[in-house]
């Protein structure tokens, strides 16, 4: 059970809910007991199989003594009238039935919001988690698998093990109460029956044991497909420019075909727990037909009333015993989307704020690298940085790929923490800030936009959603956006589909401008936002761009070195070191590296 307990955690805020859920349940078994032990005498004694009770017998607690005690109440209504004694039976019944379901429907009305409860928030806590995990984690993760975990496995849960806890709960209860009622009727036909019970359970446990297995595969396989379809709508334009429709259809086709074997094989052990249980159930009546006839014929232990109400008693195991068997096998099954989930919401936060962490309310004097290195897993990316970036200045961080140029970039905003060394922000380490005032403080504008399915304005306002109508057109007009925004049919409240789908690349990337722009921050990071533009759309970004780094401290991370010509100071990394630094002119002189990538630039 540990591997539920947040699940079982869940519940325990909902312990009111569960102790009527126990009640109810209990109260609709309880009379459909009553209903059942009254038939088999009533008839007997109705039909002249057993003479009739005429003389009061003693009350006691046992299993003759209430048979005999309610055979002479029967009696007595035969003995008004066989006729009212059959009517007033029906009517017992009736009654004793419609109260059984009303108390069970009551015990579904309970339990359905316990149940919907659980699952909001589970999805609740594993969304929450995922915007906590670092950037970093999600570089080791397919997109796919993180979707299939959010969805399939959450899914899973609530059909698997949400759906079992009902039976888990509800079938024990049934079957707990039908064997403390057998076992008053008869302790020796009883005992034979656990010793019957047990292996009964034995032989489900052994053909459920690979269920968890397979069903982790089958999560896993899951994640892959959803990935390639992840990978196919995103690359769909150069799968079929470059005629790859076969190579990546095998890809998914292949995963598809392994992913129907498994479940194939899991459904079809799951499928065998209702026959199986039921035809083992049939075993055990079997025997416990040929041990308690002899008692009932040969040494006149049990009476037949009595045998008869506890046959009919145990039947009313079956249906439990083959619901609590399917139930365990969906458990088996769940179980392992249960631990996909929990490997999510047990990841490691690395970046984590102070207990009694001061908010940044403004950024006065300067940004410090002080011997900073930043390793993730075993790879040092940076490697002893000292660096000062004082306020309202520029600096460009330039390098060949892979030199560590974003990942210097992402320490400011504290995407990573720092390995080693501090980062500071005017002369307090940035830990000690709250993370939320530390990137009030700072806007970015990435190389690829990122946007979401949401209008224009929702976009713009995206940092600030308070804003006004006013404040969202100032920044589309500095951002150099205001005119094609205008030019669409519903204006700002146009929908531009997923990731602005619906927008060319340099008005996508006006848009995140705009964005930048609303939030108003002093501090900009900009990892060059027109490098995959063509060249009308390059110019009218660029200027947005020089507009918004007016006056404010500006990180540029730079692949067009000709746009970084007039930064106050050009950083140059390579393999995680600072190798130069200095202005245009100055790196120019030096005749080093930075040269280099400039003149290779300019011979293309």
């Amino acid at each position: 059970m540990k591997k539920f307990s947040r699940i079982l955690k869940y519940l325990s805020h909902k312990k009111g809910n569960i102790a009527l859920y126990f009640l109810f349940n209990l109260l609709s078994i309880l009379f459909s007991l009553v209903s059942l032990a009254m038939l088999a005498p009533f008839l007997q004694l109705l039909f002249g199989l057993e003479k009739t009770v005429d003389v009061e017998p003693v009350f006691n607690w046992s299993a003759s003594g209430l048979m005999n005690y309610m055979k002479f109440h029967l009696s007595q209504l035969i003995r008004v009238s066989p006729v009212y004694a059959l009517k007033m039976i029906c009517i017992t019944i009736i009654i004793t039935i419609f109260l059984k379901n009303a108390f069970l429907y009551l015990s579904y009305r309970v339990l359905a919001p316990m149940r919907n409860y659980v699952m909001t928030k589970l999805r609740a806590d594993l969304y929450t988690k995922i915007l906590e995990l670092p950037i970093g984690y999600f570089t080791e993760q397919r997109k796919g698998d993180i979707i299939s975990r959010m969805s399939n496995d959450v899914n899973e849960v609530e059909w698997s093990v949400v759906a079992a806890l009902e039976t888990l709960i509800k079938e024990p209860l049934t079957i707990i109460i039908v064997l403390v009622s057998l076992i008053f009727l008869s302790p020796a036909l009883s005992l034979f029956l656990l010793i019957l019970l047990p292996a009964m359970g034995f032989i489900i446990g052994r053909v459920s044991r690979s269920l968890k297995r397979q069903s982790t595969t089958a999560q896993e396989q899951q994640g892959l497909l959803l990935s390639v379809l992840d990978e196919t709508l995103g690359g769909l334009r150069v799968i079929k420019a470059f005629n790859a429709e076969k190579i990546i259809g095998n890809k998914f086709f292949g995963i598809n075909k392994h992913l129907n074997h498994i479940r194939n094989s899991m459904n079809f052990r799951r499928d065998l727990a209702s026959p199986m249980s039921e035809f083992l159930g049939v075993m055990v009546l079997t025997a416990i037909l040929w041990f308690g006839g002899q008692l009932v014929l040969q040494k006149q232990i049990l009476e037949p009333a009595a045998f008869i109400t506890y046959i009919v008693f145990f039947t009313q195991i079956i249906n439990p015993a083959k619901s609590f068997s399917n139930a365990f096998y969906n458990v088996q099954r769940g179980s392992a989307a249960v631990e996909r989930i929990e490997a999510v919401l047990t990841a490691p936060v690395k970046v984590q704020e102070a207990p009694n962490a001061r908010e940044l309310t403004s950024f006065n004097h300067s940004i410090e690298f002080r011997n900073v290195s930043f390793a993730y897993e075993d790879t040092l990316i940076l490697d002893d940085i000292n660096l000062v970036i004082e306020k309202g200045k520029t600096i460009a961080l330039v390098g060949s790929s892979g030199s560590g140029k974003s990942t210097l970039a992402d320490l400011v905003p504290r995407f990573h923490d720092v390995t080693k060394g501090e980062l500071l922000i005017d002369g307090i380490n940035i830990r000690n800030y709250t993370l939320s005032s530390v990137r009030e403080q700072m806007s970015i504008v990435t190389q690829e936009p990122i946007l979401f399915n949401d209008s224009i304005a929702g976009n713009i306002s995206l940092g600030h959603p308070e804003a006004g109508q006013p404040a969202i057109e100032h920044a589309a007009k500095v951002a150099n956006a205001h005119n094609f925004i205008s030019m669409k049919d519903e204006g700002y409240d146009t929908n531009i589909g997923d990731r602005g789908s619906k927008l060319s690349g340099g008005e996508r990337q006006r848009l995140t401008i705009a964005r930048a722009l609303l939030k108003n921050p002093p501090i900009l990071i900009l990892d060059e936002a027109t490098s995959s533009l063509d060249t009308e759309s390059e110019r009218l970004v660029q200027d947005a761009i020089d507009n918004m780094m007016q006056n404010r401290t500006s990180i540029v991370i730079a692949h067009r070195l000709s746009t970084i010509r007039h930064a106050d100071e050009i950083i140059v990394l390579q393999k995680g070191k600072i190798v130069e630094r200095g202005n245009h002119e100055s790196l120019i002189s030096q005749n080093g590296f930075y040269k280099r990538l400039v003149e290779m630039q300019e011979v293309k």
